[in-house]
Protein backbone atom coordinates (compact mmCIF):
# COMPACT_ATOMS: atom_id res chain seq x y z
CA UNK A 1 0.00 0.00 0.00
CA UNK A 2 0.98 3.48 -1.06
CA UNK A 3 -0.90 4.96 2.02
CA UNK A 4 1.68 4.63 4.64
CA UNK A 5 4.53 4.84 2.91
CA UNK A 6 3.00 8.52 1.87
CA UNK A 7 2.32 9.48 4.91
CA UNK A 8 6.07 8.78 6.86
CA UNK A 9 7.38 10.86 3.84
CA UNK A 10 5.20 13.52 4.72
CA UNK A 11 6.35 13.38 8.29
CA UNK A 12 9.97 13.02 7.59
CA UNK A 13 9.47 16.27 5.54
CA UNK A 14 7.77 17.77 8.49
CA UNK A 15 10.96 17.08 10.96
CA UNK A 16 13.42 17.73 8.47
CA UNK A 17 11.95 21.31 7.31
CA UNK A 18 11.12 22.32 10.58
CA UNK A 19 7.49 22.34 9.62
CA UNK A 20 5.90 19.75 11.86
CA UNK A 21 2.52 20.81 12.93
CA UNK A 22 1.99 21.83 8.74
CA UNK A 23 2.77 17.95 8.30
CA UNK A 24 0.72 16.96 10.81
CA UNK A 25 -2.15 19.05 9.42
CA UNK A 26 -2.02 17.45 6.37
CA UNK A 27 -1.79 14.22 7.44
CA UNK A 28 -4.83 14.19 9.35
CA UNK A 29 -6.40 15.80 6.28
CA UNK A 30 -5.11 12.47 4.10
CA UNK A 31 -6.74 10.34 7.00
CA UNK A 32 -9.99 12.35 6.76
CA UNK A 33 -10.37 11.86 2.98
CA UNK A 34 -9.34 8.23 3.47
CA UNK A 35 -11.31 7.19 6.74
CA UNK A 36 -14.57 9.30 4.76
CA UNK A 37 -13.87 7.32 1.42
CA UNK A 38 -13.61 3.81 3.08
CA UNK A 39 -17.19 4.28 4.92
CA UNK A 40 -18.37 5.53 1.96
CA UNK A 41 -17.24 2.82 -0.63
CA UNK A 42 -18.61 0.20 2.29
CA UNK A 43 -22.14 2.08 2.93
CA UNK A 44 -22.55 2.08 -0.89
CA UNK A 45 -21.19 -1.54 -1.61
CA UNK A 46 -23.96 -2.62 1.61
CA UNK A 47 -26.74 -1.48 0.39
CA UNK A 48 -29.40 -3.68 -1.68
CA UNK A 49 -32.38 -2.58 -3.62
CA UNK A 50 -35.37 -5.42 -4.95
CA UNK A 51 -38.60 -4.14 -6.75
CA UNK A 52 -41.28 -5.55 -7.20
CA UNK A 53 -44.31 -4.29 -9.40
CA UNK A 54 -47.76 -5.48 -9.39
CA UNK A 55 -48.45 -6.02 -12.79
CA UNK A 56 -46.56 -6.22 -15.90
CA UNK A 57 -49.27 -5.79 -18.35
CA UNK A 58 -52.31 -3.11 -17.82
CA UNK A 59 -54.40 -1.26 -20.17
CA UNK A 60 -54.91 2.68 -20.97
CA UNK A 61 -56.54 4.12 -17.42
CA UNK A 62 -54.87 1.48 -14.87
CA UNK A 63 -52.79 2.07 -11.89
CA UNK A 64 -50.04 0.05 -11.23
CA UNK A 65 -47.90 0.14 -8.19
CA UNK A 66 -44.06 0.10 -7.82
CA UNK A 67 -42.62 -0.98 -4.49
CA UNK A 68 -38.46 -0.94 -3.79
CA UNK A 69 -37.23 -2.24 -0.74
CA UNK A 70 -34.05 -0.76 0.48
CA UNK A 71 -31.66 -2.35 3.31
CA UNK A 72 -28.69 -2.07 4.06
CA UNK A 73 -26.47 -5.63 4.70
CA UNK A 74 -24.03 -4.07 6.95
CA UNK A 75 -23.29 -3.71 10.39
CA UNK A 76 -22.73 0.14 10.46
CA UNK A 77 -25.52 2.91 10.01
CA UNK A 78 -25.65 4.80 6.97
CA UNK A 79 -26.52 8.38 7.97
CA UNK A 80 -27.64 8.90 4.22
CA UNK A 81 -28.78 7.05 1.11
CA UNK A 82 -30.60 8.83 -1.80
CA UNK A 83 -32.74 6.57 -3.49
CA UNK A 84 -33.93 7.37 -7.56
CA UNK A 85 -36.02 4.70 -9.37
CA UNK A 86 -35.24 6.26 -13.02
CA UNK A 87 -38.10 6.54 -15.78
CA UNK A 88 -37.50 8.12 -18.93
CA UNK A 89 -38.07 11.80 -18.74
CA UNK A 90 -39.89 11.44 -22.14
CA UNK A 91 -42.52 9.01 -20.82
CA UNK A 92 -43.16 11.41 -17.61
CA UNK A 93 -42.73 15.26 -18.55
CA UNK A 94 -43.30 15.39 -22.75
CA UNK A 95 -46.50 17.11 -23.79
CA UNK A 96 -48.09 14.03 -24.75
CA UNK A 97 -46.87 11.71 -21.75
CA UNK A 98 -47.49 8.05 -21.58
CA UNK A 99 -47.29 7.65 -17.83
CA UNK A 100 -48.19 9.75 -15.04
CA UNK A 101 -46.41 9.78 -11.82
CA UNK A 102 -49.03 9.16 -8.67
CA UNK A 103 -46.31 9.66 -5.58
CA UNK A 104 -42.06 9.95 -5.79
CA UNK A 105 -39.78 8.25 -7.25
CA UNK A 106 -37.03 9.86 -5.35
CA UNK A 107 -36.66 10.00 -1.89
CA UNK A 108 -33.42 10.20 1.10
CA UNK A 109 -33.33 7.57 3.69
CA UNK A 110 -31.07 7.06 7.17
CA UNK A 111 -30.58 3.10 7.88
CA UNK A 112 -29.16 1.84 10.65
CA UNK A 113 -27.37 -1.34 11.17
CA UNK A 114 -29.44 -4.41 9.27
CA UNK A 115 -32.37 -1.50 8.67
CA UNK A 116 -34.20 -1.70 5.62
CA UNK A 117 -36.84 0.91 3.95
CA UNK A 118 -39.86 0.63 1.81
CA UNK A 119 -40.28 3.36 -1.16
CA UNK A 120 -43.68 3.03 -2.74
CA UNK A 121 -44.89 5.12 -5.78
CA UNK A 122 -48.14 4.50 -8.64
CA UNK A 123 -47.89 4.90 -12.34
CA UNK A 124 -50.98 5.61 -14.21
CA UNK A 125 -51.19 4.68 -17.74
CA UNK A 126 -51.99 7.63 -20.33
CA UNK A 127 -50.88 5.84 -23.84
CA UNK A 128 -50.01 2.65 -24.88
CA UNK A 129 -46.72 1.95 -25.00
CA UNK A 130 -44.11 -0.31 -23.70
CA UNK A 131 -42.13 1.26 -20.56
CA UNK A 132 -38.95 0.67 -18.64
CA UNK A 133 -39.12 0.92 -14.96
CA UNK A 134 -35.75 1.47 -13.19
CA UNK A 135 -32.50 0.69 -12.92
CA UNK A 136 -32.09 1.94 -9.21
CA UNK A 137 -29.83 4.89 -8.90
CA UNK A 138 -27.98 5.24 -5.27
CA UNK A 139 -25.79 8.04 -4.33
CA UNK A 140 -24.63 8.02 -0.54
CA UNK A 141 -21.30 9.80 1.16
CA UNK A 142 -19.79 11.11 4.15
CA UNK A 143 -21.34 13.52 6.50
CA UNK A 144 -18.61 16.18 5.44
CA UNK A 145 -19.17 16.13 1.70
CA UNK A 146 -15.81 14.95 0.97
CA UNK A 147 -16.84 11.70 -1.04
CA UNK A 148 -19.50 10.74 -3.19
CA UNK A 149 -20.67 7.33 -4.45
CA UNK A 150 -23.14 6.81 -6.91
CA UNK A 151 -23.99 3.69 -8.25
CA UNK A 152 -26.47 1.25 -9.73
CA UNK A 153 -28.05 -1.13 -7.44
CA UNK A 154 -31.14 -3.00 -9.06
CA UNK A 155 -32.04 -4.07 -12.52
CA UNK A 156 -35.07 -3.21 -14.81
CA UNK A 157 -38.42 -3.82 -15.03
CA UNK A 158 -40.52 -3.66 -18.20
CA UNK A 159 -43.97 -3.04 -18.56
CA UNK A 160 -46.57 -3.22 -21.45
CA UNK A 161 -49.84 -1.07 -21.81
CA UNK A 162 -52.26 -2.80 -24.69
CA UNK A 163 -54.03 -0.17 -26.54
CA UNK A 164 -57.66 0.84 -25.80
CA UNK A 165 -60.09 -1.63 -27.63
CA UNK A 166 -63.33 0.25 -29.06
CA UNK A 167 -66.66 -2.14 -29.05
CA UNK A 168 -67.65 -2.44 -32.71
CA UNK A 169 -71.31 -3.72 -33.08
CA UNK A 170 -72.18 -5.07 -37.13
CA UNK A 171 -69.25 -5.03 -37.97
CA UNK A 172 -69.02 -6.45 -41.61
CA UNK A 173 -65.60 -6.94 -43.17
CA UNK A 174 -66.08 -10.11 -45.94
CA UNK A 175 -63.78 -11.11 -48.74
CA UNK A 176 -65.26 -11.73 -52.21
CA UNK A 177 -64.40 -15.54 -51.73
CA UNK A 178 -67.12 -17.48 -51.09
CA UNK A 179 -67.53 -21.11 -50.13
CA UNK A 180 -66.86 -19.74 -46.30
CA UNK A 181 -69.20 -19.99 -42.99
CA UNK A 182 -70.48 -16.88 -43.11
CA UNK A 183 -74.07 -16.13 -43.79
CA UNK A 184 -74.76 -12.95 -45.83
CA UNK A 185 -77.36 -11.37 -47.93
CA UNK A 186 -76.15 -11.25 -51.19
CA UNK A 187 -77.21 -14.42 -52.84
CA UNK A 188 -74.63 -13.81 -56.11
CA UNK A 189 -72.49 -16.55 -54.50
CA UNK A 190 -73.90 -19.40 -52.94
CA UNK A 191 -71.79 -22.30 -51.39
CA UNK A 192 -72.66 -25.55 -53.15
CA UNK A 193 -71.85 -27.24 -50.03
CA UNK A 194 -74.33 -26.33 -47.47
CA UNK A 195 -77.92 -26.79 -49.38
CA UNK A 196 -80.88 -24.49 -48.22
CA UNK A 197 -83.63 -26.59 -49.29
CA UNK A 198 -85.92 -27.69 -52.76
CA UNK A 199 -87.75 -25.19 -55.00
CA UNK A 200 -89.72 -25.81 -58.41
CA UNK A 201 -87.07 -25.63 -61.38
CA UNK A 202 -87.15 -22.05 -62.77
CA UNK A 203 -86.03 -21.07 -66.54
CA UNK A 204 -82.28 -20.43 -66.43
CA UNK A 205 -81.47 -22.94 -63.75
CA UNK A 206 -77.85 -24.89 -64.80
CA UNK A 207 -79.09 -28.69 -64.89
CA UNK A 208 -76.30 -29.59 -62.44
CA UNK A 209 -78.81 -28.18 -59.48
CA UNK A 210 -81.95 -30.31 -60.65
CA UNK A 211 -82.81 -32.27 -57.49
CA UNK A 212 -83.90 -35.20 -59.26
CA UNK A 213 -85.25 -37.34 -56.60
CA UNK A 214 -87.72 -34.11 -55.54
CA UNK A 215 -88.61 -34.59 -59.44
CA UNK A 216 -88.93 -38.18 -59.84
CA UNK A 217 -91.26 -37.87 -56.13
CA UNK A 218 -93.36 -34.78 -57.87
CA UNK A 219 -93.17 -35.07 -61.30
CA UNK A 220 -92.02 -31.80 -61.68
CA UNK A 221 -88.50 -30.11 -62.32
CA UNK A 222 -87.02 -29.10 -58.81
CA UNK A 223 -84.00 -27.51 -58.15
CA UNK A 224 -81.57 -27.18 -55.13
CA UNK A 225 -81.35 -23.58 -53.52
CA UNK A 226 -77.71 -23.03 -51.73
CA UNK A 227 -76.75 -20.99 -48.66
CA UNK A 228 -75.04 -17.74 -49.57
CA UNK A 229 -71.78 -17.64 -47.97
CA UNK A 230 -68.07 -16.20 -47.80
CA UNK A 231 -65.54 -16.10 -45.84
CA UNK A 232 -64.32 -13.39 -43.12
CA UNK A 233 -61.10 -12.16 -42.34
CA UNK A 234 -58.63 -9.62 -43.52
CA UNK A 235 -54.61 -8.62 -43.02
CA UNK A 236 -54.33 -5.45 -41.67
CA UNK A 237 -51.42 -3.61 -43.48
CA UNK A 238 -50.14 -0.29 -41.20
CA UNK A 239 -47.81 1.85 -42.15
CA UNK A 240 -45.81 3.58 -40.00
CA UNK A 241 -42.90 5.44 -41.76
CA UNK A 242 -41.60 8.39 -41.27
CA UNK A 243 -42.19 10.30 -43.78
CA UNK A 244 -45.69 9.37 -44.08
CA UNK A 245 -46.75 9.84 -40.98
CA UNK A 246 -45.41 13.36 -39.70
CA UNK A 247 -43.88 14.57 -36.29
CA UNK A 248 -46.29 17.20 -36.07
CA UNK A 249 -49.08 14.95 -35.69
CA UNK A 250 -47.87 12.19 -33.22
CA UNK A 251 -48.40 10.40 -31.35
CA UNK A 252 -51.93 11.15 -31.90
CA UNK A 253 -52.57 10.04 -35.56
CA UNK A 254 -50.61 6.96 -34.39
CA UNK A 255 -52.53 5.82 -31.71
CA UNK A 256 -55.69 6.50 -33.74
CA UNK A 257 -54.56 4.00 -36.10
CA UNK A 258 -53.36 1.46 -33.52
CA UNK A 259 -56.86 1.43 -31.80
CA UNK A 260 -58.44 1.37 -34.48
CA UNK A 261 -56.29 -1.83 -35.79
CA UNK A 262 -56.67 -3.64 -32.39
CA UNK A 263 -60.46 -2.96 -32.28
CA UNK A 264 -60.92 -4.66 -35.89
CA UNK A 265 -58.58 -7.72 -34.36
CA UNK A 266 -60.70 -7.62 -32.08
CA UNK A 267 -64.03 -7.60 -33.48
CA UNK A 268 -62.84 -10.99 -35.92
CA UNK A 269 -61.32 -12.31 -32.58
CA UNK A 270 -65.08 -12.20 -31.04
CA UNK A 271 -66.30 -13.72 -34.75
CA UNK A 272 -63.62 -16.34 -34.83
CA UNK A 273 -62.63 -14.84 -37.83
CA UNK A 274 -58.85 -15.22 -39.05
CA UNK A 275 -56.86 -12.00 -38.59
CA UNK A 276 -53.05 -10.98 -39.60
CA UNK A 277 -50.89 -7.95 -39.04
CA UNK A 278 -48.22 -6.61 -40.50
CA UNK A 279 -46.52 -3.35 -40.05
CA UNK A 280 -43.63 -1.43 -41.54
CA UNK A 281 -43.11 0.06 -37.52
CA UNK A 282 -40.50 -0.67 -35.07
CA UNK A 283 -40.93 -2.81 -32.09
CA UNK A 284 -40.67 0.08 -29.43
CA UNK A 285 -38.82 -2.69 -27.12
CA UNK A 286 -35.68 -2.34 -29.37
CA UNK A 287 -34.81 1.23 -27.83
CA UNK A 288 -34.22 -0.76 -24.39
CA UNK A 289 -30.80 -2.35 -24.26
CA UNK A 290 -31.61 -5.32 -21.77
CA UNK A 291 -28.12 -6.00 -20.14
CA UNK A 292 -28.15 -4.93 -16.94
CA UNK A 293 -26.00 -1.27 -16.17
CA UNK A 294 -23.48 -2.24 -13.15
CA UNK A 295 -20.99 -0.35 -11.49
CA UNK A 296 -19.47 2.96 -10.19
CA UNK A 297 -19.84 6.11 -11.48
CA UNK A 298 -18.09 9.62 -11.27
CA UNK A 299 -21.18 12.27 -10.36
CA UNK A 300 -24.75 11.43 -10.77
CA UNK A 301 -24.95 13.94 -14.13
CA UNK A 302 -23.15 10.61 -15.90
CA UNK A 303 -25.55 7.90 -14.48
CA UNK A 304 -28.63 9.39 -15.26
CA UNK A 305 -27.38 9.91 -19.19
CA UNK A 306 -26.56 6.58 -18.95
CA UNK A 307 -30.04 5.33 -17.59
CA UNK A 308 -31.80 7.73 -20.00
CA UNK A 309 -30.26 6.46 -23.11
CA UNK A 310 -32.38 5.13 -25.39
CA UNK A 311 -30.55 2.88 -28.37
CA UNK A 312 -31.65 3.69 -32.41
CA UNK A 313 -33.35 0.47 -34.29
CA UNK A 314 -32.44 0.49 -37.86
CA UNK A 315 -35.29 -1.91 -38.60
CA UNK A 316 -35.53 -3.24 -42.38
CA UNK A 317 -37.87 -5.81 -41.90
CA UNK A 318 -41.36 -5.39 -41.72
CA UNK A 319 -43.22 -6.96 -38.35
CA UNK A 320 -45.25 -9.70 -39.45
CA UNK A 321 -48.58 -11.41 -37.40
CA UNK A 322 -49.02 -14.68 -38.97
CA UNK A 323 -53.40 -14.74 -39.47
CA UNK A 324 -55.22 -17.02 -38.00
CA UNK A 325 -58.00 -17.50 -35.27
CA UNK A 326 -58.11 -17.81 -31.47
CA UNK A 327 -57.00 -15.92 -28.04
CA UNK A 328 -53.56 -16.84 -28.81
CA UNK A 329 -53.80 -14.53 -32.78
CA UNK A 330 -55.32 -11.68 -31.00
CA UNK A 331 -53.62 -11.20 -28.04
CA UNK A 332 -50.11 -11.47 -29.90
CA UNK A 333 -51.49 -8.83 -32.15
CA UNK A 334 -52.73 -6.51 -29.10
CA UNK A 335 -49.56 -6.95 -27.69
CA UNK A 336 -47.56 -6.08 -31.00
CA UNK A 337 -49.78 -3.20 -31.55
CA UNK A 338 -48.57 -1.91 -28.14
CA UNK A 339 -45.18 -1.60 -28.88
CA UNK A 340 -45.32 -0.47 -32.65
CA UNK A 341 -43.93 2.43 -33.14
CA UNK A 342 -42.65 4.87 -36.17
CA UNK A 343 -39.87 3.75 -38.73
CA UNK A 344 -37.47 5.14 -40.94
CA UNK A 345 -37.09 1.88 -42.97
CA UNK A 346 -39.27 0.22 -45.17
CA UNK A 347 -41.51 2.70 -47.23
CA UNK A 348 -45.59 1.33 -47.89
CA UNK A 349 -45.04 0.74 -51.37
CA UNK A 350 -41.51 -1.33 -50.19
CA UNK A 351 -43.53 -2.81 -47.64
CA UNK A 352 -46.02 -4.31 -49.97
CA UNK A 353 -43.57 -5.71 -52.14
CA UNK A 354 -41.88 -7.49 -49.41
CA UNK A 355 -45.07 -8.73 -47.82
CA UNK A 356 -47.00 -9.66 -51.02
CA UNK A 357 -46.07 -13.67 -50.94
CA UNK A 358 -47.86 -13.50 -47.30
CA UNK A 359 -50.69 -12.05 -47.92
CA UNK A 360 -53.38 -14.73 -48.66
CA UNK A 361 -56.03 -14.05 -51.50
CA UNK A 362 -58.86 -15.07 -49.70
CA UNK A 363 -58.65 -12.56 -46.43
CA UNK A 364 -59.48 -8.19 -47.59
CA UNK A 365 -56.50 -6.21 -47.03
CA UNK A 366 -57.30 -3.83 -45.19
CA UNK A 367 -54.35 -0.78 -45.52
CA UNK A 368 -54.53 1.82 -42.99
CA UNK A 369 -52.52 4.77 -44.38
CA UNK A 370 -52.03 8.90 -42.94
CA UNK A 371 -50.34 10.04 -46.10
CA UNK A 372 -51.15 8.89 -49.71
CA UNK A 373 -48.44 8.96 -52.42
CA UNK A 374 -48.08 8.01 -55.77
CA UNK A 375 -46.48 4.84 -54.61
CA UNK A 376 -48.67 3.78 -52.19
CA UNK A 377 -51.31 4.18 -54.92
CA UNK A 378 -49.41 2.24 -57.32
CA UNK A 379 -49.27 -0.30 -54.84
CA UNK A 380 -52.49 -0.63 -53.72
CA UNK A 381 -54.18 -0.57 -57.32
CA UNK A 382 -51.14 -3.64 -57.78
CA UNK A 383 -53.04 -5.79 -55.09
CA UNK A 384 -56.29 -5.18 -56.06
CA UNK A 385 -55.92 -5.50 -60.08
CA UNK A 386 -53.91 -9.13 -58.95
CA UNK A 387 -57.46 -10.26 -57.22
CA UNK A 388 -56.97 -9.18 -53.74
CA UNK A 389 -60.06 -7.40 -52.09
CA UNK A 390 -58.63 -3.88 -50.78
CA UNK A 391 -59.54 -1.49 -48.28
CA UNK A 392 -58.35 1.35 -47.70
CA UNK A 393 -58.59 3.39 -43.88
CA UNK A 394 -57.48 7.20 -44.08
CA UNK A 395 -56.05 8.13 -41.12
CA UNK A 396 -56.02 12.00 -41.37
CA UNK A 397 -58.73 14.94 -40.80
CA UNK A 398 -61.67 15.55 -42.75
CA UNK A 399 -60.07 18.83 -44.49
CA UNK A 400 -59.10 19.45 -47.86
CA UNK A 401 -55.75 17.51 -47.76
CA UNK A 402 -58.23 14.36 -46.56
CA UNK A 403 -60.82 15.14 -49.54
CA UNK A 404 -58.08 14.91 -52.19
CA UNK A 405 -56.40 11.81 -51.12
CA UNK A 406 -59.51 10.17 -50.59
CA UNK A 407 -59.96 10.89 -54.13
CA UNK A 408 -56.78 9.80 -55.67
CA UNK A 409 -57.85 6.13 -53.83
CA UNK A 410 -61.35 6.54 -54.88
CA UNK A 411 -60.20 7.11 -58.51
CA UNK A 412 -58.51 3.86 -58.79
CA UNK A 413 -61.83 2.01 -57.69
CA UNK A 414 -60.45 1.70 -53.78
CA UNK A 415 -62.56 1.47 -51.39
CA UNK A 416 -61.86 4.00 -49.11
CA UNK A 417 -62.92 5.00 -45.16
CA UNK A 418 -61.84 7.71 -43.38
CA UNK A 419 -60.42 7.81 -39.60
CA UNK A 420 -60.98 11.25 -38.51
CA UNK A 421 -61.01 10.74 -34.30
CA UNK A 422 -61.39 8.26 -31.41
CA UNK A 423 -65.26 8.64 -32.01
CA UNK A 424 -65.20 7.63 -35.49
CA UNK A 425 -63.53 3.90 -34.87
CA UNK A 426 -66.82 2.20 -34.50
CA UNK A 427 -68.12 3.96 -37.20
CA UNK A 428 -65.92 3.31 -39.83
CA UNK A 429 -65.43 -0.79 -39.12
CA UNK A 430 -69.20 -0.89 -39.06
CA UNK A 431 -69.30 0.69 -42.87
CA UNK A 432 -66.24 -1.58 -43.81
CA UNK A 433 -67.48 -4.12 -46.52
CA UNK A 434 -64.74 -5.02 -48.65
CA UNK A 435 -65.77 -5.54 -52.78
CA UNK A 436 -67.54 -9.07 -53.23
Amino acid sequence: MLFVPIIVAILAFGIITGTTWFSVSVVALVLVFRITGYFSKNWSDHVSVVRSVSSKEIEIGDRISVGLKIANLSKQPIPWVLIEDSILKSVLYSPHRSLELVGSNIRLYELGAEQSGLLVYDLKAVRRGYFRIGPTLLETGDLLGLNRQHRVVSGADYVLVLPKLIPIQGIELTSRRALGDLRISDRSMEDPSQMAGVREYRMGDPLNRVHWKATARTGQLHTRVFEPTCIQGSVILMDLNADSNPEEHEPVRTDLAVTAAASIAHGYYLLNQPCGFICNGIDMAERFSFQELTGDYTDRASIRNTVQRELKSERLRPIVVEHGSGVETFSQIHRTLARVGRSEGLSFFELVQEVRSKLPRHLTVIAILQKVSEESVIALETLRKQGYSVVVILNHAADHEGMEMAARLVSQRLSVHSLTDEASVPFVCQNLLAMR
